[in-house]
């Protein structure tokens, strides 16, 4: 991976001297490349002078020209106030490099000049999640271990013969003076003709953050434990920087910090502020004309942040958390729409007012016990009812008509679905990305193939009511292995529909709930496990006391019934995906029942409902030729 030192001149001296003329197209790349040289100069020119001698000449000619490109890539970048004050930083560096001066001073000059540059043109200088290095430890041994060896000590393979040669990672002098953001841009960006690619094609925001931490565990000690120090200090300062201010055991907590950064609380609070960052940077791309770039930022502001808190709010004002949702979906319309920048920010501003609104509203260190065992209740209850519902169906029919051995199947596709839930949200959180947006689309592919098959199954059991058809059916073909295994699909696709979801927002509540409602949080979800077994078990026993005719109708409407509700949620989890946009109407809203004021959602459900009333209406038809025969 990259080679710190002199191998940073094949990129910023041709590179950098490009970008110099074409910033203005694109003023947060022009930004953080202005930050990545003045990282390689901070790290690097302390090693270069020393008593005002110069140790090595050509890496100081090399100091001294990056110094120049740094100067016109600040120039070329779009005016503002502090602009002026910046150019007058970076002359005053080439002043205190072309005297020789210190290398402590002139990296301090180096890291002020970055923090005001990144304040002027907004550059974030922190992750929006938690890095993780067991994340980016198989991201090292992918894309970095070949040439930077096993261990970071630049002694692997391919690296034999580079001039200059892979950078030695363990080298904690160096790596003190670079911070978490100088190793996550460093990443990013590359070494432009050398072996050391641009990552920011290959590797997510999230996975360049884990490989930095990654990256710096190298130089840290683990063992070393203290009081947690802010992801914000953690990302932007430097080791040598907290060194020279709070003495060298400070320094070894902050390494070690870095290298396994602890896990910030994402409360409310936390997740709504980062609901309104990124739909900051969302307008900020819609307005340099980065429309699509715009467009996923609002998607992610909303799968990433808010939905996280829905149903905690739902418990305390379900108005608001509607009115907040659809001022959110206008915000985003608008981008799709292509609307004008100002009225696309008139829509981002009611966002923001509602997004206020709701953090007051849950405002606060922890949830409430009360609360906490509440928002435990309903996520399961809500979730799990359809799911229990189409279970209940199935496995009432099988013992209706005789087919119990059949059951086994069912439960196989329930249980499969738990153990893929899980398996899908640990691969989520320690193996892969699965964002927001893809997790929505799971859930709504999932949900409208459901729905295409509790609505087969439906009106197959309505043409069955009649005793006579099925004896008929019974004589002719019973339950083979295909069936079998379409029950199993059919139990798997319910449950697994939204359980990762399910685990995602229990994940969020624990946080939420503190050490203090974690026994409410627990209470709640066991509550309503109890709540939907019995609701099967009524629909078990009171299915067993029904004639088989009237069983197969219930059956057959349930059914039908529950293919509409999933219909309703598959298309809103699409339209929360970003896959489709959205159109309000003017119409009555239940969640529960999928249905919701919008023309795509309602469409769908009147689609299901429409193709009901043909199959229903050929039944009738064939009942009446056969009954006039």
């Amino acid at each position: 991976m990259f080679p710190f030192s002199r191998l940073l001149s094949c990129l910023l001296l041709p590179l950098l001297a490009i970008c110099s003329f074409n910033l203005l197209a694109d003023p947060a790349d022009g930004a953080a490349q202005a930050l990545h040289l003045l990282g390689y100069i901070g790290a690097d020119y302390p090693a270069t002078v020393a008593n005002g001698d110069v140790i090595d000449q050509g890496e100081y000619r090399e100091q001294l020209e990056f110094l120049g490109v740094l100067q016109g890539l600040i120039v070329a970048l779009p005016a503002r106030t502090e602009q002026r004050d910046l150019v007058s930083g970076v002359a005053s560096l080439r002043q205190a490099v072309e005297a020789r001066q210190e290398g402590d001073k002139v990296a301090r000059q180096t890291r002020q000049l970055a923090a005001h540059l990144a304040a002027a043109y907004d550059v974030s200088q922190i992750p929006a999640i938690t890095p993780d290095p067991a994340r980016g430890a198989p991201l090292y041994a992918q894309h970095c271990s070949v040439c930077h060896g096993d261990m970071g000590a630049g002694d692997g393979p391919a690296g034999v013969g580079l001039e200059p040669p892979p950078a030695n990672l363990r080298d904690q002098a160096r790596l003190d003076r670079l911070s978490l953001y100088d190793l996550y841009n460093t990443i990013g960006l590359g070494v432009e003709g050398t072996d050391m690619p641009a990552f920011a094609d290959q590797l997510d925001d999230r996975q360049r953050w884990d490989l930095a931490s990654y990256i710096a565990g190298f130089s840290a000690d683990a063992a070393v434990k203290g009081a947690p120090i802010s992801l914000a200090e953690l990302a932007g300062r430097t080791p040598e920087e907290i060194g020279a201010n709070q003495g060298v055991e400070a320094i070894a907590l902050f390494r070690a910090q870095r290298a396994q950064p602890p896990l910030q609380q994402r409360g409310p609070k936390e997740l709504i502020g980062h609901t309104q960052a990124t739909l900051e940077q969302s307008l900020k791309a819609y307005r340099t004309g980065d429309a699509e770039q715009a467009y996923d930022l609002s998607v992610a502001a909303y799968l990433e942040g808010f939905e996280l808190v829905e149903n905690s709010l739902d418990n305390l004002d379900t108005a608001q958390r509607k009115t907040t949702e659809r001022a959110l979906m206008a915000y985003r319309q608008a981008l799709q729409d292509r609307q004008p920048v100002g009225k696309a920010a008139q829509f981002l501003e009611q966002a923001k007012a509602e997004l206020g609104k709701s953090a007051e509203l849950l405002d606060g260190d922890a949830l409430g016990g009360s609360l906490s065992f509440f928002s435990s209740l309903l996520i399961l209850l809500r979730e799990g009812l359809e799911a229990i519902l189409v279970l209940a169906a199935i496995l009432a029919y099988l013992r209706n008509t005789g087919q119990e051995h059949a059951a086994r199947s069912v439960h196989i596709g329930w249980g499969v679905a738990l153990l893929a839930g899980v398996g899908t949200w640990a691969l989520a959180a320690y193996v892969i990305d699965v964002g927001g947006a893809q997790r929505e689309l799971m859930e709504g592919c999932t949900a409208l193939f459901a729905a295409v098959m509790v609505l087969w199954l439906g009106v197959w059991m309505h043409d069955r009511r009649h005793a006579a058809a099925w004896q008929n059916y019974i004589q002719r073909n019973l339950i083979t292995g295909g069936g079998r295994f379409g029950f199993a699909v059919l139990a798997f696709f319910s449950v697994y529909r939204e359980l990762f979801e399910v685990i995602l927002f229990y994940e969020t509540l624990w946080l939420q709930a503190g050490p203090a409602g974690h026994g409410m949080v627990v209470a709640g979800a066991l509550t309503a496990l109890v709540l939907l077994v019995g609701l099967a078990w009524i629909i078990l026993r009171g299915s067993a006391k029904l004639p088989l005719g009237t069983f197969f109708s219930a059956n057959a409407a349930l059914l039908c019934a529950l293919s509409v509700v999933f219909a309703g949620h598959g298309v809103a989890a699409l339209q929360e995906a970003g896959v489709l946009g959205t159109r309000p109407v003017p119409f009555f809203e239940f969640d529960w029942l999928g249905i919701h004021p919008d023309a795509y959602s309602l469409s769908a459900q009147g689609l299901a409902l429409l193709t009901i009333a043909m199959l229903y209406g050929r039944s009738r038809l064939r009942e009446r030729s056969t009954a006039q025969a």
